[in-house]
């Protein structure tokens, strides 16, 4: 039997009925598109970049953070000064006294001293004290000293001099005490050994005497002068020289050797005391309350 055409006219037509095509639940998860499906991992933004570079902000930040808090404490902790600076410190503080304690400090109004027991042939010392007279107006060293002591002071570049006149407890002797200013304790050192190698004896170059008028001192001159000394203390030379309060001219002290004795007790203690006051070095600085920290 010939097969009968399609009622379409598209061809001959099966005697054999169809087959039906069965169609099954369509599983939607199973039929991939053309479109991109949302949250595939096959098309998602790499997840690891954003996190790095977040990360590494976070690192970068902590550090700065870090390095700022450490500067802060740091800044707070108390300083630590070295050996050097410690020295400087401390000479710094010596060479402004001159200038920022008061004269009175300097030059006390009293000043106690020794006199030793083999002048008095006894066993033990008698403790004196010696009075301030006057002070006198701030000098050059040029002005103030022998041309001996002046020229290697004002060599060694000195500052100002400073003096005061001295009595003792008896008021016999008379006694001027002087500060030259140095820039520096080597400066001081040199200048003191070139007026030591200047001249000797009783009376070598030194400070020039300082009369107070209406005071036992009111005769002292230079022609008046006993005994001239000096010696460096730090950036000072202290020079100091001494007589008798009663005028008379320069005398072979060396024949009252109590005179003598007494004479130069007096001297040396007020002169001692004066560097003790200008030259002691103070303690070794340390933070806070020392300059610098």
């Amino acid at each position: 039997m010939l097969n009968e055409p399609d009622a379409r006219g598209d061809g001959p037509r099966s005697s054999r009925p169809a087959t039906p095509v069965r169609l099954g639940p369509v599983r939607t998860g199973a039929v991939r598109t053309g479109a991109v499906r949302l949250g595939d991992p096959a098309h998602r933004r790499p997840r690891g970049v954003g996190a790095t570079a977040a990360l590494a902000a976070a690192i970068v930040g902590g550090i700065g953070l870090i390095v700022s808090l450490t500067g802060l404490v740091v800044q707070m902790l108390p300083r630590h000064f070295t050996a050097a600076q410690q020295r400087q410190i401390m000479a710094w503080e010596v060479s402004k006294r001159w200038r920022s304690r008061p004269a009175g400090e300097i030059f006390p109004a009293s000043v106690p001293y020794q006199v030793p027991a083999a002048t008095l042939a006894d066993l033990t010392g008698v403790s004196l004290e010696a009075a301030r007279v006057g002070i006198a107006r701030q000098s050059t060293c040029a002005d103030g000293t022998d041309a001996a002591a002046a020229r290697p002071l004002t060599a060694g570049g000195c500052q100002a001099l400073l003096r005061a006149t001295y009595t003792d407890e008896s008021a016999t002797y008379v006694i001027t005490v002087g500060v030259a200013v140095l820039p520096s304790a080597a400066r001081a050192a040199a200048a003191q050994a070139a007026i030591t190698r200047a001249g000797g004896g009783p009376l070598g170059p030194g400070v020039h005497a300082v009369a107070f008028g209406g005071t036992p001192a009111g005769s002292f001159g230079d022609a008046q002068r006993q005994i001239s000394r000096s010696f460096a203390a730090g950036p000072y030379i202290v020079l100091y020289t001494a007589g008798y309060a009663d005028g008379r001219p320069r005398v072979p002290i060396g024949n009252d050797q109590y005179a003598e004795s007494e004479m130069n007790s007096a001297a040396q203690g007020v002169a001692q005391e004066v560097a003790s006051t200008l030259a002691t070095p103070p303690a070794p600085p340390s933070c806070p309350g020392a300059p610098g920290c």
